[in-house]
């Protein structure tokens, strides 16, 4: 899938990392390796690996690789290469867009844009769901039919925290347990990854954007979603989470007639490209 800037610049993605993902989905010895990586406990002795001091070793070649700029980053001295990786970025690198009408990217991440149609199905990373196999609720799936949804694929170089797209009052937190699989576009040529990666996903009633769903997607060797917990008001740009190591996914559901893509997401979205957005920048605005 292609991937455009917010002027129209095309993104070339590092050459290394598809050639993995195409190794371990498209390949007989891959295959047989990805069903040892996608068991439990292969993910948890990966996190605890890199919470090790053992691991720091890692974050230089981690950011030479990704070309990842430390002046962005809070400065601190990192213990693990996890604590590098959920790194907090200076607020002033990131500003919050406050004009109430408008909707904010909750991430960093390469964003495509679906219609959610009550009678056909949607494409998510190049293969075919239902809000309902998504969501494994139907009635819920149901009430945002006829709405769209907002896909943030992050990238292992992007930003792994979140934050609220809008004010609001939060739910409780659902998760729905899966295997954990990568999130990158070519791997769902193989299998349908959203149908085995762990979700966690929280209603925000807002004002202004009715009831929108927020839901996290870990990826293979994430083996956590950290998320603000319990039910509670909200701010616009404050921090609700965050991604351990991995590409991971975000996603937003928009309930029918209160959403309008920006132009330029909505155009991308329709040709297959996913346009690169930063958190906390406009993506659309209230319908009216």
């Amino acid at each position: 899938m292609r991937c455009v800037d917010r002027d129209g610049t095309e993104i070339i993605e590092g050459e290394g990392q598809k050639k993995l993902v195409k190794l371990l989905y498209q390949s007989v010895p891959g295959r047989v390796i990805l069903r040892g990586l996608t068991k439990p406990w292969v993910s948890k002795a990966a996190g605890r690996l890199l919470d090790s001091r053992l691991s720091v070793c890692l974050i230089p070649r981690f950011i030479k690789a990704n070309k990842i700029d430390p002046d962005d980053y809070e400065e601190r001295k990192y213990r693990s290469f996890n604590e590098f990786f959920t790194r907090k970025i200076k607020p002033e690198r990131r500003k919050i867009n406050r004009d109430p009408n408008v909707l904010i990217a909750p991430c960093d991440g390469r964003l495509t844009v679906y219609d959610i149609d009550e009678s056909s199905r949607f494409q998510i990373k190049g293969r075919p769901y239902t809000m309902e196999e998504l969501l494994k609720n139907r009635k819920l799936a149901k009430r945002y039919h006829g709405g769209k949804l907002l896909l943030f694929r992050l990238t292992v170089g992007d930003y792994h925290r979140y934050c609220y797209p809008d004010s609001g009052i939060r739910s409780e937190n659902y998760m729905l347990p899966g295997i954990l699989h990568t999130v990158h576009p070519i791997a769902a040529h193989a299998r349908p990854i959203y149908k085995e990666n762990t979700r966690t996903f929280s209603l925000l009633k807002t004002e202004r954007f009715k009831t929108i769903l927020f839901m996290q997607v870990g990826a293979l060797l994430v083996g956590r979603i950290v998320n603000r917990t319990g039910q509670a008001a909200t701010a616009r740009g404050q921090e609700a989470g965050m991604f351990q190591y991995g590409g991971s996914t975000v996603i937003l559901c928009m309930e029918p007639d209160v959403f309008t893509p920006d132009e330029d997401i909505l155009r991308n979205s329709k040709a297959g490209a996913e346009t690169v957005v930063r958190m906390g920048s406009r993506i659309g605005c209230r319908k009216v």
